[in-house]
């Protein structure tokens, strides 16, 4: 109670009111729940605003063909970073003024409070999630441990989950391939390094299951039909936390970024929109979302104190991307590289997918 009396208080600095019905296109799952409990449902409470969370594979996609077709029924989507820049400079997306955000708790200016790069033109961060590989313990207790060990089927044997694409897709197969992490964009920005980085996963493609949706990836490992999967942190955190699965993560050549909150152009509820971007990346908005999942909240004030889990006892910390132990080998995301080689990379790898 006394955290929604906040919320409401600066809700009400901001001069928010109840208008319309909000549409929030998320990524369902572990995610959208966090986010249902963190954004939607406290944000209906201090503002009476109805507010609805609906589920896509990838919402850029999605928004920007709503955009082009004239017929937007969304009005805030959660994007991939480098989606977020793409997307505000094709004009799919509604500028956001950093002056609009909330202050910190602590009365820290938001562009001072949000961390580098966490507030852009047309976007911004809900978190700082990252893309992990995760084993079953009781098929190996005593590892994987490195990043090479995902591509090393004699010492780890047993069916790979990889994500259906080329993006956190190539960079693993560099950084297993022993690149490291603050040369891989160096590497893959060369015709030399893409065809190493497709030479790597050649050693392990018959023996990969793809995944498309987030909620696929621990789903597969608990079904066990692969050995060890790339997945979103944060969801294999949920599977082990709230369903008790013996999932373990190894952060070793972790690829981290930030999600980003748009307003697609045309969206029906632009004002009311607006209102819950700033709800949601507000100091108690981004702690919130913190003790639901395992993302790290991209505001300093978010950070300031102790964030504890859901259940009231575990520590989120060390289950951060952003935990100084979990960065040893960490490779933040290059959403200039993405922006610029996207289209074409994708098209490399659907041609090496089908050959």
């Amino acid at each position: 109670m006394k955290k929604l009396l906040v919320l409401s208080t600066a809700l009400a600095t901001m001069g928010f009111s109840a208008q319309a019905d909000v549409t929030v296109m998320s990524w369902g799952g572990a995610y959208g729940e966090a986010q249902t409990e963190a954004f939607v449902k406290p944000f209906m409470a201090a503002t009476g605003i109805k507010t609805t969370m609906t589920d896509s594979d990838n919402p850029a996609p999605a928004i920007k063909a709503m955009v082009e077709a004239g017929n937007v029924t969304v009005d805030v989507a959660s994007v991939e970073y480098a989606d977020g820049i793409r997307l505000c400079d094709e004009g799919v997306l509604e500028p956001i003024d950093i002056a609009s955000l909330p202050a910190g708790a602590d009365g820290t200016p938001a562009a001072d409070d949000f961390l580098p790069g966490a507030v852009t033109e047309c976007a911004v961060s809900t978190d700082i999630w990252s893309n992990v590989f995760a084993y079953d313990t009781t098929k190996f207790p005593e590892g994987p441990t490195k990043v090479a060990d995902f591509f090393d089927l004699e010492k780890f044997p047993g069916k790979r989950g990889l994500r259906k694409g080329a993006k956190a897709v190539l960079e693993l197969a560099l950084l297993g391939d022993g690149v490291p992490a603050a040369e891989v964009y160096a590497v893959l920005s060369t015709p030399e390094g893409v065809d190493r980085a497709f030479a790597k996963l050649d050693t392990i493609k018959a023996d990969v299951v793809w995944w498309e949706a987030g909620s696929q990836a621990p789903q597969l490992l608990a079904d066990g039909e692969v050995a060890m999967t790339t997945a979103y942190n944060g969801r294999i955190f949920a599977a082990a936390m709230n369903e008790g699965k013996p999932f373990q993560i190894v952060w070793d050549g972790q690829i981290y970024e930030n999600e980003m909150f748009v307003v697609p152009k045309g969206a029906p509820n632009k004002e009311e929109a607006m209102q819950f971007v700033a709800f949601a990346t507000s100091t108690e908005g981004l702690r919130a979302s913190a003790q639901q999942i395992s993302y790290g909240p991209a505001r300093k004030s978010s950070m300031a104190t102790e964030i504890i889990f859901k259940d009231g006892k575990t520590v989120m910390a060390p289950h951060l991307p952003t935990a100084p132990e979990n960065m040893g080998n960490a490779l933040e995301t290059s959403s200039d590289f993405w922006v610029d080689h996207d289209a074409e990379l994708n098209e490399r790898f659907q041609a090496w997918l089908s050959q």
